[in-house]
């Protein structure tokens, strides 16, 4: 095991302080019962409910919505989520928002829907530009002002581990480029995480938001030391993305350890709760993580994987638009991308791919690399995932394109354990 003396490398002028910061966390199975005292104990009395046209017609969503109705708690629904939303999609819930004049938020439903509703209740409390909040250099990343509108979360899919972050990803059409907005305030005031929503997921969504978790966990583990940044002018100035700490360390090894034992099992077998549930704490163990440390390399390039889209779109998502859901996305550039990182902390890549249940015998720091990437193509092929960009329908004429949109993604690509230029990306 990785010790504390990953971070004791101090220099003067870095950061010697890291933070933790999480919201409160229901899980089990049968917790979207308990939403109308969640509610009443939050003191909220007209909610704005989020959720997609799918999802609310699920039968642990309907019960939980049928619940609310028996508990006489008035709410309003938005079902018009848009499954990997985009500026225009957010636009469209926040004048949802605005005109409910609602005093709290639930969110039911996978990371898209959790991500429009954080905006809503952003965007709905504190008007502005909408370039405004969104990350540098698409946006100006101006810091959200206050506390926002109470918002449960309740995910029903084993992946994004949004309602543990405060962290919104779209679509920027304009660019075609994904990017977000990030604030320690975006975070749920709760999350209401219930594994019997994953019983009637496809394989293919399963797989996809399994691989989120996975690189989520693997990326901040093996992200730079939260000490290599340098020591903030003020406190108020510390990233939300600190880098690699000592207690993200914690859920990063108990969710690759889940996803190396279940992955695998929940996508190929829709009866294996165990698996299912196993993969639904490894997500929001991963979200707690990452939420409190950051991603890097696999996901600065899934953004322009998912942004520059032509007509891929898998089973089990809705069709009719062309789209790279975001676990895929990540995935397909995942095993070159650690293969290029390991250099910066080879010890680490070797324990995630060990943690993920990879044999990694008498693997040396010069193979760390490739005994991870061997791992990870081994997961992504029994779980039947694109084989890398060419699968989700790009060739070398996209390379160029591919990572000058990758590397606008400066929040992430600053948190690799090495450096990254847009010749290597």
């Amino acid at each position: 095991m990785s010790c504390c003396h990953h971070y004791l490398l101090l220099e003067e002028g870095k950061e010697s302080v890291f933070t933790v910061d999480f919201n409160p966390i229901k899980f089990g199975f049968g917790a979207l019962k308990e939403l109308p005292y969640d509610t009443r104990e939050l003191g909220i009395k007209r909610i704005g409910l989020f959720t997609d046209s799918r999802v609310k017609n699920l039968e642990p969503v309907s019960n939980a919505i049928d619940n609310l109705q028996k508990f006489g708690i008035s709410f309003d629904i938005y079902d018009k989520v848009r499954i990997e939303p985009t500026d225009r999609s957010f636009k469209e819930a926040t004048q949802f928002a605005m005109e409910g004049k609602f005093d709290g938020f639930i969110s039911i439903g996978g990371g898209s829907v959790i991500d429009t509703c954080k905006v809503a209740n952003l965007y709905s409390t504190y008007p502005a530009d909408f370039l405004d909040y969104v990350n540098a250099p698409v946006g100006d990343g101006i810091s959200v002002p206050g506390d926002l509108k109470p918002h449960i979360a309740c995910p029903t899919t084993c992946g994004t581990g949004s309602e543990c972050t405060g962290i919104a990803v779209f679509d920027f059409l304009e660019l075609k480029v994904k990017t977000g907005i990030a604030s320690p305030r975006l975070k749920p005031t709760r999350a209401v995480i219930d594994p019997s929503t994953t019983a009637t997921l496809p394989a293919n969504v399963v797989a996809s938001s399994g691989f989120d978790v996975l690189s989520h966990a693997l990326e901040s583990y093996t992200a730079n030391p939260f000490t290599f940044r340098d020591y903030p002018s003020s406190p108020d100035k510390r990233p939300l993305s600190q880098g690699a700490n000592p207690y993200s360390d914690i859920g990063c090894r108990e969710a690759l350890r889940l996803t190396g034992e279940y992955l695998v099992r929940a996508t190929l077998d829709s009866e294996d709760t165990e698996a299912r549930r196993g993969m639904m704490l490894a997500a929001t163990m991963a979200g707690v993580a990452f939420g409190n440390s950051g991603v890097h390399l696999p996901h600065a390039m899934s953004y322009s994987i998912a942004g520059l889209v032509r007509d891929y779109c898998p089973d089990g998502y809705p069709q009719g638009a062309a789209m790279v859901p975001h676990g895929i996305s990540v995935i397909v550039g995942a095993p070159s991308a650690f293969q290029f990182t390991y250099a910066g902390s080879s010890e680490r890549h070797i324990e995630g791919a060990e943690l993920l249940g990879a044999n990694i015998g008498d693997v040396g720091p010069d193979d760390a690399g490739d005994a991870l990437s061997v791992h990870l193509q081994e997961m992504m092929k029994a779980t039947k995932m694109p084989n890398g960009i060419s699968g989700v329908g790009y060739g070398a004429n996209d390379i160029k394109d591919l990572a000058e949109g990758a590397f606008m993604q400066k929040r992430l690509i600053h948190n690799a354990p090495c450096e990254i230029t847009q010749e290597s990306l």
